[in-house]
């Protein structure tokens, strides 16, 4: 894995390592055909020079610049509906600023790890900080539900939490768990009713739910920015629009530290500048 990461041969990497162990007189791994895993002697000494690595590692970054602009290669995850629609069109006016970043983007609707994975940032809801980690809240992570005209037309209608047992749901899969979560729905007076939707079909990508639901085929519950593309369409409506689920803040997640790369700190001002801008606090809201 370092070897990947490091763009080196895995023998390179062995080699490395044995150089220096042989120059401390100490082993730093136990080695197996199967594991690697740190001796006691690794695991302390990765401790004690992990913030002087990190330190010098910034620093480094910080030196990569062309003609003073921020510079390098930029690795930010996203999700891959969230990224097409709202990242990718700001590509041109961000490379334009600073045309010395490369960008190398990951559309994944995972968590993802950045100080494990070698990313500089990622954008998500919901996502735990580990130790290291930092985040830029960008605007409220809200799930509302959504029908066809078409569909609400022909069905029982919708007046309460409790008659959404009588329509079929079209389901989205976790992408961590593999599986359908319960969601609880809540009104501005801070009432909670469960999601009873009877599954007719589980999907796992948020905008074929929206693009099934659009052909009359049930009711679907998705976040906001992927809601708003088609409600701006008129080809979804709200159902139950007082009521929604709330899951926190969408924030941009970067590495704490004292350094912080330029490519990086470009990066997340010009995000969290463009979404002022934009208003997509407010858009994303589903509090009216």
């Amino acid at each position: 894995a370092a070897a990947r990461r490091m763009g080196l041969s895995s023998a390179a990497v062995g080699k490395n390592v044995a150089r220096l162990e042989s120059n401390l007189g100490v082993r730093l791994f136990q080695r197996s055909t199967r594991k690697l895993t740190l001796t006691e002697s690794g695991e302390r000494f990765l401790q004690e020079i992990g913030d002087a690595l990190g330190t010098i590692r910034n620093a480094v970054n910080n030196l990569a610049t062309a003609d003073g602009q921020p510079a390098g290669t930029l690795r930010v995850s996203m999700g891959t509906g969230f990224g097409r629609q709202y990242l990718v069109p700001l590509l041109g006016d961000f490379l334009q600023r600073y045309p010395a970043i490369s960008p190398d983007w990951d559309f994944s609707n995972r968590p993802v790890d950045l100080i494990a994975e070698g990313f500089d940032a990622a954008i998500g809801g919901g996502i735990d900080l580990s130790p290291g980690v930092v985040a830029r809240e960008l605007a409220p992570a809200h799930r509302v539900l959504l029908a066809s005209p078409a569909y609400l037309a022909r069905h029982a209608r919708l007046r309460t939490p409790q008659d959404l047992a009588l329509h079929d749901g079209i389901l989205i899969r976790s992408p961590q768990t593999g599986r359908v979560r319960l969601w609880t729905l809540r009104d501005r007076a801070g009432a909670q009713a469960p999601v009873t939707l009877k599954p007719r079909m589980t999907m796992n990508d948020p905008n074929a739910a929206c693009e099934i639901a659009e052909m009359g085929l049930g009711v679907t519950l998705v976040a906001m920015p992927h809601a708003v593309i088609y409600l701006d369409r008129g080809t979804l409506v709200r159902v139950l629009p007082d009521w929604y689920v709330d899951t926190g803040m969408l924030s941009l997640y970067f590495t704490a530290a004292r350094l912080m790369p330029a490519k990086t700190r470009v990066f997340v001002d010009f995000v969290v500048e463009h979404f002022r801008r934009a208003g997509l606090a407010e858009r994303f809201s589903a509090i009216r």
